[in-house]
């Protein structure tokens, strides 16, 4: 957006619920290089997405992190989206970096730093958990696998968190060990990741239920098979073990099965996450970002007895709303917005205003362009007051579900609005816009926490 680099961080936008404020500065795309180098370390599988054309790059977890193959004059990331809704695509996602928690008091110590019940995890399955601090704060949210009775696995997303888990062990009398481990996952996501996955480890996956694991061999290396994604459609996640040593005797025969079955390497597209609901840590949430702000209000238990990080505060903002009130100026919800297609990475949080005043109120943390829907889809955080006075229905999850007729105006750059320099028309939604073929990890696990209320 020129001309509002200098512009001040937007004090109308009500952060005082914050320590840190988002940065709302308008930078626009710096158009710079990513600088490669040792001080990120690369994942056992970059330099084999290097070799199926990655073209951009990020970085997630200290790795660098592919997040596009097909270069624009092949279709770009409207390709890749197809690839992922009609075929099937192989994405190196070895920045989940693994944390193992084993011991005798494994299952205790991982029940004391997550808000959900882990004594509900069987051997050979997961969960998706958050992790709070004291404040009630979201340190990470993650994949929580339990390979055996003494061992979980924390698939985490982009957070130090395994300086954290360590440094809870510190005072406690917890008998773990918690490091991170050499495995890296790769995912094969779409709609023929399962004929892939049968291709691959020649045995039937369809008995293996969502969340489910299954050990396997591929090209006879070890490997930890999981039915999860990141991407609202069906998919595996193949857990490479050794994985700095393994990585091409089981990259290449699953690029292979998956080329034989019309895939290629490609991310799993980012605006089909959003249109699923599924949330990214670090855009959607961070550690100064309460579960009942983002969905997440299931996360917080009615009946778990157990102590764990977080639970007082966590339990107070939970009556708290319950009581009509809320401990937080902003509420992220869905958006349905006009302007032209947005194809590409978001590069601020791009400013929402109140269409009645005019005034800057909120900003979107994640937006694209779904063509299912033909529209571009957002998740944004709006007043909490503006919402409030629209409805009854308290501030938590149910909010998503309900009708509320409100209009917002949000302020995209040049090459996305109808006009240039004027904001676009967007309506609330409901969230997620577009189910999952498989539900994704939040939609699951919240049809479970309503299936366990209703019971």
């Amino acid at each position: 957006m020129p001309g509002n680099q200098h512009h001040p961080n937007y004090p109308s936008v009500d952060q005082s619920d914050r320590t840190i404020p988002r940065n709302l500065r308008q930078s626009g795309d710096a158009d710079i290089d990513l600088v490669i180098s040792n001080r990120v370390r690369k994942s056992p599988f970059w330099h084999l997405s290097v070799e199926e054309g990655c073209h951009e790059a990020t970085v997630y977890n200290h790795m660098y992190h592919p997040r596009a193959f097909i270069d624009p004059e092949d279709g770009g990331s409207e390709a890749e989206y197809e690839l992922l809704v009609n075929d099937v695509a192989l994405w190196d996602v070895a920045v989940e970096r693994q944390i193992r928690v084993k011991g005798p008091d494994a299952e205790a110590f991982v029940n004391y730093v997550i808000t959900r019940d882990a004594t509900d995890i069987e051997p050979m399955r997961g969960k998706y958990a958050i992790c709070c601090n004291d404040d009630g704060g979201i340190l990470n949210d993650f994949v929580l696998l339990r390979p055996d009775d003494d061992e979980f696995w924390f698939s985490i997303a982009d957070s130090d968190l395994l300086q954290w888990l360590q440094g809870v062990t510190i005072g406690n009398d917890f008998e773990v060990d918690v490091d991170e481990i050499d495995v890296s996952p790769m995912q094969i996501q779409g709609p023929k990741s399962p004929d892939v996955i049968e291709s691959l480890i020649d045995d039937a996956v369809e008995d293996v239920p969502y969340y489910g694991l299954l050990e396997a061999t591929i090209n006879d290396v070890p490997v930890l098979v999981s039915q999860t994604g990141f991407s609202g459609e069906a998919g595996f996640e193949i857990y490479v073990r050794e994985a700095t040593t393994n990585a091409e005797a089981v990259w290449n025969p699953v690029l292979e099965t998956v080329k034989d079955h019309g895939g290629a390497a490609a991310p799993v597209n980012g605006r089909r996450r959003i249109a699923a609901g599924i949330l990214s840590l670090g855009q959607d949430m961070d550690h100064e970002t309460s579960p009942f702000q983002v969905n997440l209000g299931y996360q917080v238990p009615d009946d778990k007895d157990a102590d764990y990080v977080g639970k007082a505060e966590l339990e107070r903002q939970k009556e708290a709303i319950e009581n009509g009130e809320f401990p937080f100026t902003h509420k992220l919800v869905g958006l349905k917005m006009a302007g032209d297609p947005i194809l590409e990475w978001a590069s601020d949080y791009w400013l929402i205003s109140d269409p009645e005043t005019g005034d800057k109120c909120g900003y979107l943390t994640s937006a694209g362009w779904n063509p299912d829907l033909e529209a571009n889809l957002g998740l944004g955080f709006v007043p909490a007051e503006k919402l409030q006075a629209a409805t009854d229905v308290p501030l938590d999850d149910s909010i998503y579900d309900a009708d509320l007729d409100l209009e917002f105006e949000v302020h995209l750059p040049d090459e996305y609005a109808a006009e240039p320099g004027e904001p676009v028309y967007a309506t609330l939604a409901k969230v997620p816009f577009k189910e999952s073929v498989n539900p994704s990890a939040r939609e699951q696990a919240k049809i479970h926490a309503r299936d366990d209320v209703d019971e």
